[in-house]
């Protein structure tokens, strides 16, 4: 690696590459010729700071689109769109002269209290990883850098910078690393930004298992590691774990302990080359500025990407879409002054912003249009009676009502964490008078997160607006007016309440640590396997117009699976449907949720249309992580497929018979004689070798109920405890024996049968 580092650097230089030079930019060397590197926040909009910088999203950034939130691109389910975003984004940041867009957020949705929910896709790994995928590579195609983070297991705000995420081996490689390990396969980021968090009780600024085991040696991933700004505590132990780049960093400081540490033999002067060769090539990647992007286009794309996001819920009597000529009520001051992004360090400056009553009001078609502000958007807002007077009467003088509730921005933000799910009473209660004098009510909300919605069963419709961005407002009055046909779907489950999630008590933990003892049962795996009731499903969303699920066909194919389904658009109108193919193992003998997504494919067909859909499912999305075997396996058995519209709105079964891997567990006295019996090597040898062995302890009973119990109470007795029994005549050096002989017809056999070891 020496001979790609510039010869004539000095170790102070070197180390110099490995810190930022100030808030925003990495520190080039000219001489040399590796330019300094500018990187932003995103991971919806370019956020480039102007004058004086900081990360919590105060100081004045230079204007860009503001794009919708990963809350609501995640609904969209659409990788095309999500790879046009990505490359608006990446346009507007090489007019800026920007390197690197800190962005896509892949995290789980392991609580719905997490206050940075907004900035991420999916409480489903799947859909974050491939979603996230296409946001990688529309923004790296415009040679701008993506910056996936945050890696990993960081998934609340609450003592965000120490507390130790204490996870299990299969949940944090099945939940928490897939999406990161699909995008660094699938994407090849420039980055991955490395979180602030601990994770089961190690720094992951300083977490070498993390960032150079799993990251670059088992995923292969050949970018640099840059740290959340002000994650890392100690330069030289995170330079070791193979953290690349400091953020902001201190130089002089830095440098100095790098320093130190080589001329100590502390550090090996090899550990600092090999981040410096990953960090000339990094600034090597850099382009000049090019543009100017072209915002008009951009901010159509924006409302495109917040419609496509939008989850029609609910529909009873077809109240959506409101016909032409219908005088409407718009109730609620999110109308007019609307909540279309996040708070904190994902912060855009928009270049300008959609409000929903000046877009419905401009829309072609609409009747009268009465507003009333209804409620302040205060967190301690108290009802006022003029308001709500105000409001009931324009309901009751109109044909419609929508009525915008949602959650203000002082409670969901970076930084902390929510309270509860619940929306600020005065708005309830508001809704309530309308109600009465209005009943043909539709919801809008509002917001980064799900919240619970105790009205869900007294109004007729109810949408999911969730954060549009700058073009928000239209967006939601496109979907109003009909001129957009909803096709969001839900990424996340909506519950009946916060009691009901899996992490409820254990989120946010205590003394620094916080247990993930629901496991992999995160989201609707949750809800699925406990049969439990929710609000809405994950998965769930309607639309216009219906869709018919037909001929659904699985095969083995190229290592995995092919689905094929018939899609039919019986209605109407045109819509877009979200075809979700699951795969369960009913039988599994490890815990399964009855069936987790593996694919999915967005549709778009004319009214009568019908098309051949098809599914692909890679073979590592059958495969659960061994901790036997510290890998991925897939298990033989029959999988039931569905083709669903959510998780459970199961449309179409099939069942496939697959070998799955021959899995290799190591033979030793704690080897119970169950597992010893149904291993296929093992199991004939115990019955040649041993077999007196076990007469002699089940005492040879002829009795075939009691030899039956006698078994199955044997299968959990470590095979080493037989030399324990009266009467038994297995010995230690027949034990040895035993053991042995499993192990020769094991190596014998390994080199014609494919087995894991």
């Amino acid at each position: 690696m020496n001979a790609m580092i510039p010869t004539e650097l000095t170790i102070q230089e070197k180390a110099s590459l490995t810190t930022g030079r100030d808030f925003w930019s990495t520190s080039g060397h000219a001489s040399a010729g590796l330019p300094s590197v500018i990187l932003t926040d995103g991971p919806h909009g370019l956020r480039l700071q102007t004058g004086a910088t900081d990360h919590l999203g105060l100081a004045d950034s230079v204007p860009a689109t503001c794009f919708p939130p990963a809350v609501t691109l995640g609904s969209s389910f659409d990788v095309s769109l999500l790879e046009r975003v990505g490359a608006a984004i990446g346009a507007e940041a090489r007019a800026q002269g920007v390197g690197v867009v800190l962005g896509p957020g892949v995290n789980i949705k392991r609580s719905p209290l997490c206050g940075r929910n907004f900035e991420y896709l999916s409480e489903d790994p799947l859909v974050s990883g491939v979603l996230g995928s296409a946001l990688v590579d529309g923004l790296q195609s415009r040679d701008v850098g993506a910056s996936v983070k945050h890696f990993a297991a960081n998934n609340q705000e609450a003592d965000r910078m120490r507390v130790s995420a204490d996870v299990d081996p299969r949940p944090l490689r099945e939940i928490y690393l897939r999406a990161f390990e699909r995008v660094v396969r699938n994407a090849s980021p420039w980055t991955v930004m490395c979180s602030y968090n601990r994770i089961n009780g190690v720094s992951a600024a300083e977490n070498r298992w993390l960032l150079t085991d799993v990251l670059r040696e088992d995923w292969g991933f050949d970018g640099i590691v840059v740290s959340d700004w002000g994650a890392v505590t100690d330069r030289v132990r995170s330079l070791k774990a193979g953290l690349d780049l400091e953020m902001p960093g201190n130089p002089g400081n830095s440098i100095q302990r790098i320093s130190d540490a080589i001329a100590s033999g502390e550090l090996e002067e090899s550990v600092l080359d090999e981040s410096v060769v990953r960090l000339a090539e990094f600034a090597k990647r850099a382009r000049p500025a090019e543009g100017p992007a072209d915002l008009e286009a951009n901010h159509a794309l924006a409302r495109e990407a917040a419609g496509k996001g939008i989850v029609l819920l609910k529909n009873e009597g077809g109240l959506l879409p409101v016909p032409a000529g219908t005088d409407i009520a718009v109730i609620g001051e999110f109308a007019r002054t609307p909540r279309y992004q996040g708070a904190g360090s994902s912060q855009v400056n928009p270049t300008r912003v959609e409000n929903f009553l000046d877009e419905l009001k401009a829309a072609p078609g609409v009747g009268a249009v009465e507003f009333a502000p209804g409620y302040s958007l205060a967190v301690d807002a108290a009802p006022e009676a003029e308001l709500f007077a105000e409001a009931a009467a324009a309901a009751g003088r109109a044909d419609t009502v929508i009525f915008l509730l949602g959650l203000p921005s002082a409670v969901e933000s970076e930084g902390f964490d929510r309270a509860d799910l619940q929306l600020p009473a005065v708005q309830l209660a508001l809704l309530d008078e309308v109600r009465a004098a209005n009943p043909k009510v539709a919801v809008a909300l509002v917001g980064g997160g799900v919240v619970e919605m105790p009205f869900a069963d007294e109004v007729p419709a109810v949408l999911a607006a969730w954060l549009g961005g700058q073009a928000g407002g239209g967006a939601l009055a496109d979907v109003v007016t009909g001129a957009v046909n909803p096709s969001g779907r839900l990424a996340e489950t909506i519950p009946l309440r916060l009691e009901d999630t899996p992490a409820a008590l254990d989120f946010p933990g205590e003394h620094g640590h916080v247990r993930y003892g629901e496991g992999i049962f995160v989201g609707y795996r949750w809800h699925d396997a406990r049969k439990a009731a929710v609000r809405y499903p994950f998965g769930h969303g309607l639309s216009y117009t219906d869709f018919e699920y037909t001929d659904l066909d699985v095969q083995r194919y190229d290592d995995g699976l092919r689905a094929t389904v018939t899609l039919r658009n019986t209605g109407s109108v045109a819509g877009r449907e979200i075809v979700q193919l699951y795969v369960g193992l009913p039988g599994s003998g490890v815990a399964r949720p009855p069936r987790s997504l593996a694919a999915f494919a967005c549709v778009e067909l004319a009214a009568g249309e019908s098309t051949e859909v098809e599914l692909l499912v890679d073979r590592s999305e059958l495969a659960y992580w061994d901790t036997r075997v510290d890998g991925w396996t897939v298990e033989p058995g029959t999988y039931e497929v569905s083709a669903a519209a959510s998780s459970r709105d199961v449309r179409l079964n099939a069942d496939i018979e697959l070998a799955g891997d021959v899995v290799q567990v190591a033979i030793n006295a704690e080897t119970t004689l169950g597992e010893l019996l149904a291993d296929p090597i093992g199991g004939a040898i115990m019955a040649q070798h041993a077999g007196d062995a076990l007469s002699g302890i089940t005492g040879g009973s002829g009795d075939d109920e009691a030899s039956s119990m006698m078994a199955t109470m044997l299968g959990s007795l470590p095979i080493g405890r037989l030399v324990n029994f009266p009467g038994s005549p297995m010995t230690h050096e027949g034990l040895a024996q035993l053991i042995g002989a499993v192990q020769g017809a094991r190596a014998a056999a390994a080199a014609g049968v494919p087995a894991k070891q």
